[in-house]
């Protein structure tokens, strides 16, 4: 036998049958990376066509404004907090 190597008093590996068993793990690592590089490229695709197809794209405009509704918020929030406990109850 001399694709086998004695390890370990009796352990023996057969070293064409792991060569071949890491060949295809490797091939299916390759094919596995590759399929996933396409689905990031189908979703990144699908993302940019629907910011494209909104109303009103996510511009600095947009996001100023959401700053300053939450900021009306937070204001609005604290006086009703202030006069809820400044009240003599």
């Amino acid at each position: 036998m001399a694709t086998n190597q004695n390890f370990f008093s009796g352990f023996q590996v057969n070293r064409s049958l792991l060569a071949g068993g890491a060949v295809l793990t490797g091939i299916g690592a390759m094919l596995g990376m590759a399929g996933a590089a396409m689905v990031c490229a189908a979703l990144a695709t699908a993302g940019r066509s629907w910011v494209r197809s909104m109303d009103m794209p996510p511009t600095k405009a947009m996001a100023q404004r959401a700053l300053h509704e939450a900021k009306v918020a937070s204001a609005a929030g604290w006086e009703a907090w202030r006069t809820e406990h400044a009240s003599p109850n």
